[in-house]
């Protein structure tokens, strides 16, 4: 909701002061303007990102007025992780290999949709507990483990922020190269067209500066902070799958392995120890 009111408040600000001040809406009606910015930020998006970005990047714009990561998803995580790693205290890690086999049709997995839904993360959870259910590695090299994914995973979801922040970048210069056609074309009409007809090409062409520049800091660069946000929020997720993990991989109680990635979430979000108790009681 807050994202929308601040697209909406970019909108009345910015077309309310210009009418205020004796502008005319039609003189910003510039669709050959809105093709050469568009187009040209459009080419050079698809040119300088692989498939695998390019998806991400539209479907989390997509979602961009709404957010996964609210305490009740939180909640549910923490959940999940308490079952798994309560039913493999109590009846071994052999118990939870058909759990972490095939997550779709595990009794526990099914009762958390939102996070069956993500397959990353649904893979990431089953990948730690089959290694930790090997009974090979130490608790520090669990961890090491961790890192090294978690780093590379911080690569791969920091790319639409990257990738959508270069196109913001780029917008007040392809407002500037529709301007400077639109002033090429103006300069062809001299001494055939009438002042008041070059007086409107002049116009139009200054609007491809306008709509550059208030497409780059209104919309697109917001658009790459909240995708940055997006990113650090759901890596926040993983990091406190990991702290739970390697807690019950040291010998930690379900209980108190969960309360670590609790501990570690954003505070913004983060359920109360209580709330958490509450929702283990509940599993």
């Amino acid at each position: 909701m807050a994202k929308l009111i601040g697209i909406i408040i970019v909108f009345a600000s910015v077309l309310g002061g210009y009418v205020l001040s004796s502008g005319k809406l039609s003189a910003l009606m510039q669709p050959f303007e809105v093709l050469i910015i568009g187009g040209a930020a459009l080419g050079g998006f698809l040119q300088a990102n692989p498939g695998s970005t390019i998806v991400q990047v539209f479907k989390k714009s997509l979602k961009m007025f709404s957010s996964r990561f609210t305490q009740p998803f939180y909640l549910e995580v923490l959940r999940l992780l308490y079952e798994i790693l309560n039913k493999s205290r109590r009846e071994g890690m052999m118990a939870i290999e058909a759990d972490i086999e095939d997550p779709a049709a595990s009794p526990i997995f099914s009762k958390y949709p939102a996070i069956l839904k993500d397959e990353r993360m649904t893979a990431f959870v089953c990948d730690y507990l089959r290694i930790m259910s090997s009974g090979n590695m130490a608790p520090h090299e669990l961890e090491g483990l961790f890192e090294m994914e978690l780093n590379s995973l911080k690569e791969e979801l920091d790319h639409p922020a990257h990738a959508m922040a270069r196109v913001a970048d780029a917008l007040p210069a392809f407002g500037i190269v529709a301007a400077v056609l639109g002033i090429v074309v103006t300069m062809a009409m001299l001494g055939e067209a009438e002042q008041a007809a070059l007086g409107q090409h002049v116009g139009a062409a200054l609007v491809g500066t306008f709509l550059g520049i208030l497409a780059a800091y209104g919309f697109f660069g917001p658009l790459s902070t909240s995708l940055e946000h997006d990113a650090k929020e759901e890596l926040n997720v993983f990091e406190a799958i990991k702290a739970s993990l390697v807690a019950s991989a040291s010998g930690m109680p379900p209980t108190l392995a969960v309360e670590f990635g609790r501990k570690v979430l954003y505070p913004a979000h983060r359920p109360s120890f209580s709330e958490l108790e509450q929702a283990m009681r509940g599993s």
